[in-house]
């Protein structure tokens, strides 16, 4: 009896196989993942004699033929490498296919592929190198073992798609990079199918089956994959319609109850398709993951989705990894997919097909998609472009994310092809020109501020720049966003942009050791780094881009929880999220502790306001709050992803430094000496030594010997001169004071018994005060403002510091640096460059509105304090990067000298010159006027052996 149940069991399996598309790797499944073939490369490295490759893989990374990035032809006499490479493999047929159509699929090979089984073509050379094409090859296959044989050509025999693809911003590569695999399907099936699944549970499709003829039926249902909210299950009938005879089939279904995909809630239903013979016998079945929802595009209106008008905070992305090219895995997708939504983003765009894995991430995280057929700056032709757009609309045609189709890029636009993406697209998406004004989307590449005349900001058609923000090195992404944003959102046919780029594209150089290879500044674009290395750049969009924006506060004594919020969602309500707050404390070194503590921490209330609605969020705040020195607040989205964390500090520096110098104990008292140009503050083993001819430190000691900290304060963005030199005793204090002549009017030195250092400069307070110089007294456009010092970069071990952190600012980049007590050890990071050395966060540059920061140091530490609110401290000067590619510098010009503190510090460009971008961005203006009292800056300078 048990052998019969078994048997009968077996059958059972059988028949259900028997039903449904069998798949069989011949390759790996991507990156980490692959099989060995043989293979003879016939040029470059390694060539000239058969050998083993790993399928799927660039071969260039396995150690044959030549790397090249496809900017090639910009230099004078350059060719682009040539190779062929041949593959040969075997596989096994098993005896149960018998009967069945059998289909080989290459998901992507670079570039024109000739593929032989058994010794006879598969079919006609294939042409392109990012669509995924397939060939029946039932007739040409055996029960049992099969040979396989692939030649394929870097280069393609046809020019336009040379030019298409390869003659492009990218790296250019060979060979067999996506999965290679057998499909074998009843001999009466399912083709493939086009849904156009709209947010009412409404369903539309075309399918595609081998000739039929009458009686055969379709059998639908649909089965929640991933819900949110409160579930409610839709209407679970199986339905039925009827297939007319012949090839193409339209079939209308419905369901009730059905959850709509959109970004925020991206709920998918598994589609089962059963078709069935007139004996009710089901032949096929056919499984497919479809989210129901609606997408129009409104002529000078906007892009709607469920009859929502959308704005995509988009970026673009290179399917890419240093360890394998364009090789990838499933993997590496739902970590970018992850990272993206950490962003704050909620759209992608290609600039080819990607790996159909990360099509399906962008459905399951909810992510808008661009597809775009590739063409970077040259098109198609037509014959080979139609079955590439065929290509790419059939195979991505039933992903829910993708909003909009994009025929290619930046120029290679083949206006031919444009009717083919509605022609397999039953949802008729629009079709977008990437970076061209055209059919009503103006997608503008890299738009200046204030682009442009009678478009964007000033004209009446939807406009969506499918690239923007430039992010070569530290340069673009957050740099600028929040002036961009500002300005377009303020208008309602704005529909959104793409920052350019995702990622670093540093391939590893198996030529050159395996060293990372960006090919100069050409794919340093990325806001994370090759292996996903996040850029200070991350969290500014993460903040501007957040779904819950704070309107700007101050936390004073007055403050009573309350915040006002504006609800930046697309679909949800606020009442949806969660926010908590904490409330900690920043010890300084006075206190002989630096760790931070949580005094204070509970739920703070939101408001349950719709999309594009203010409101206020609450929190009690509780009775040691003002104990505190950092107010956290943290929110999540309704899914548990965490949105954001904002902080602010609780009390001004002024405030926060006497607060701590109160537990400093005063011992003995400090003295003053003078001999010849030079005057002495001492006290407490601490020797301050000043030249009174300039004003400047010349030597600092202290027990364990001398301080190199020295050659300041030099005036930064301003023009001063010594005028006289004051000093004297007042009480237990030492005071020497220099008085100057122009933008400076005073800076006066005090050292307390304790043996700290205050700094008092005074600046422009006087109207007057240029009267006697040849030239003006401050600059017109100031980009950096204060005083410097210098101090030798080799001997600093690290730093730990209040402000904000722990990523480096610009002018146009602060938000997104929260305040905490950080700590970094030295690293010379130039960003985006220099991969063997990369250490985020960049030790060097800019900090923001500093409390208090120590070096660590090679002699002895040192800590610096200000009491001024708003002070940036310069720690050093980043480096150029050596291999940058463009006319323009990587970095503004920073102040002389090493260590500054400034009131002012430059914008970073983006692409475009700083003139062309945002307010924020811009140089300031000093105005001063008769009774000012002018800018002040204080200063404690802790040079204390250990203290």
């Amino acid at each position: 009896m048990q052998k019969l149940i078994s048997l009968f069991i077996l059958f059972l399996s059988l028949q259900v196989t028997a039903q449904q598309t069998e798949t069989q790797y011949l390759s790996g499944t991507g990156l980490g993942d692959t099989r060995t073939w043989e293979f003879y490369c016939s040029d470059g490295m390694n060539s000239k004699k058969w050998s083993k490759i790993e399928v799927p893989s660039q071969w260039e990374l396995q150690g044959y033929g030549e790397y090249s990035y496809g900017r090639w032809y910009t230099i004078k006499g350059a060719k682009p490498p040539t190779e062929t490479g041949i593959y040969r493999t075997s596989f096994r047929v098993p005896a149960n296919w018998k009967g069945k159509q059998v289909t080989i699929v290459f998901e992507g090979v670079m570039t024109d592929t000739e593929v032989s089984v058994n010794g006879q073509s598969a079919g006609d050379i294939h042409q392109g190198g990012f669509n995924r094409f397939s060939y029946d090859i039932t007739d040409k296959i055996k029960t049992g073992k099969n040979s396989l044989e692939v030649k394929v050509s870097k280069e393609s025999s046809d020019r336009l798609v040379n030019a298409a693809e390869r003659k492009a911003d990218w790296w250019i590569f060979g060979g067999i990079y996506r999965p290679v695999y057998l499909e074998a399907k009843p001999a009466v099936h399912i083709e493939r199918i086009a849904v156009d699944a709209k947010a009412d549970g409404s369903l539309k499709a075309e399918v595609f089956t081998t000739p039929l003829a009458e009686g055969y039926k379709l059998n639908a249902n649909i089965t929640p994959v991933k819900l949110y909210g409160n579930d409610v299950p839709p209407s679970s009938q199986k339905q039925t319609a009827s297939l007319v005879a012949g090839e193409k089939h339209q079939v209308q279904f419905g369901w009730m109850n059905v959850k709509p995909w959109n970004t925020e809630s991206p709920n998918l239903y598994l589609l089962e398709l059963e078709m069935v013979d007139k004996n009710n016998k089901v032949v096929h079945q056919h499984r497919e993951r479809i989210g129901f929802r609606t997408v129009e595009f409104r002529i000078q209106d906007g892009l709607y989705v469920n009859d929502t008008k959308v704005i995509l905070k988009g970026i673009n992305r290179h399917s890419f990894h240093p360890d394998g090219g364009r090789t990838t895995n499933k993997e590496i997708s739902l970590m970018d997919g992850k990272l993206i939504k950490e962003m704050n983003i909620n759209a992608v765009r290609f600039h080819y097909a990607p790996d159909k894995h990360f099509m399906d991430v962008c459905d399951s995280l909810g992510i808008f998609v661009v597809s775009e057929l590739a063409g970077w700056q040259n098109a198609y032709g037509t014959e080979i472009g139609s079955k590439l757009v065929k290509s790419l609309v059939t195979r991505d045609v039933n992903h829910p994310a993708i909003i909009l189709w994009s025929n290619g890029n930046e120029g290679g636009f083949n206006h031919d092809l444009d009717p083919l993406f509605r022609a397999y697209d039953p949802q008729k998406r629009h079709v977008i020109h990437a970076w061209a004004d055209f059919d009503n989307l103006d997608t503008h590449h890299y738009p200046t501020y204030l682009t442009g005349v009678a478009r964007f900001n000033n004209g009446y058609k939807v406009f969506m720049p499918t690239e923007f923000q430039h992010g070569m090195y530290d340069q673009g992404h957050g740099a600028g966003l929040e002036d961009f944003w500002n300005r377009y959102t303020s208008h309602p046919l704005f529909a959104g942009g793409f920052m350019w780029d995702f990622s670093d594209n540093a391939v590893k150089r198996v030529d050159k050791g395996g060293i990372l290879d960006s090919d100069g500044s050409n794919g340093t674009d990325g806001i994370v780094g090759p292996y996903r290395q996040k850029e200070g750049s991350y969290y500014t969009v993460r903040e501007v881009w957040a779904p819950i924006q704070f309107e700007p506060i101050l936390i004073t004594p007055s403050f009573k929880g309350e915040f006002l919020v504006r609800n930046d969602y697309l679909f949800s309500n606020l009442n949806g999220c969660r926010m908590e707050y904490r409330v900690l404390t920043a010890p300084s070194p006075l206190s002989n502790v630096t760790q931070q503590e949580v005094i204070a921490s509970g739920a703070v209330a939101l408001p349950a306001i719709n999309p594009r609605e203010s409101g206020r969020a609450v929190m009690d705040v509780p009775a040691n709050f003002f104990k505190g020195d950092i107010l956290e607040i943290k929110a999540w989205d309704s899914r548990g992803e965490e949105i954001c964390t904002w902080t602010w500090t609780i009390r001004y520096n002024s405030a926060y430094t006497q607060k701590q110098l109160e537990q400093v104990v005063p011992k003995g008292k400090a003295t003053i000496s003078s001999e010849g140009d030079r005057v002495q503050l001492s006290a407490d083993g601490v020797a301050v030594q000043f030249n009174t001819g300039n004003g400047l430190i010349t030597e600092v000691r202290n027990s364990k010997g001398i301080l190199s900290f020295n050659n300041g304060p030099i005036p930064v963005g301003m023009k001063a001169r010594v005028k006289e030199v004051k000093h004297r005793q007042e009480g237990d204090n030492a005071v020497f004071t220099v008085y100057y002549q122009g933008a400076v009017d005073s800076i006066r030195w005090e050292m307390t018994p304790a043996g700290l250092l205050q700094m008092h400069a005074v600046t422009l307070n006087n109207a007057r005060a240029g009267v006697g110089f040849d030239e003006a007294i401050f600059e017109d456009q100031i980009t950096n403002f204060g005083f410097t010092f210098s101090y030798p970069e080799e001997k600093v071990t690290s730093m730990e510091w209040f402000c904000r952190g722990p990523y480096r600012v610009w002018r146009n980049r602060i938000r997104g640096a929260n305040y905490g007590i950080w700590k970094k050890d030295y690293n010379n990071t130039i960003t985006g460059a220099d991969f063997a050395n990369m250490v985020y966060p960049e030790f060097k540059g800019y900090h923001g509105n500093t409390y208090w920061s120590t070096l660590y140091t090679s002699e002895t530490p040192f800590t610096i304090y200000s009491e001024s609110d708003g002070l940036f401290m310069r720690i050093f000067t980043p480096e150029e990067p050596t291999d940058n590619k463009t006319n323009w510098r990587a970095y503004p010009e920073f102040p002389e000298g090493d260590i500054s503190f400034l009131y002012e510090i430059p914008a970073i460009r983006c692409f475009k010159p700083i003139s062309q971008q945002g307010p924020n961005s811009q140089p300031s203006n000093i105005r001063i006027k008769i009774g000012d009292e002018g800018i002040h800056m204080n200063l404690w300078f802790d040079f204390r052996d250990g203290k």
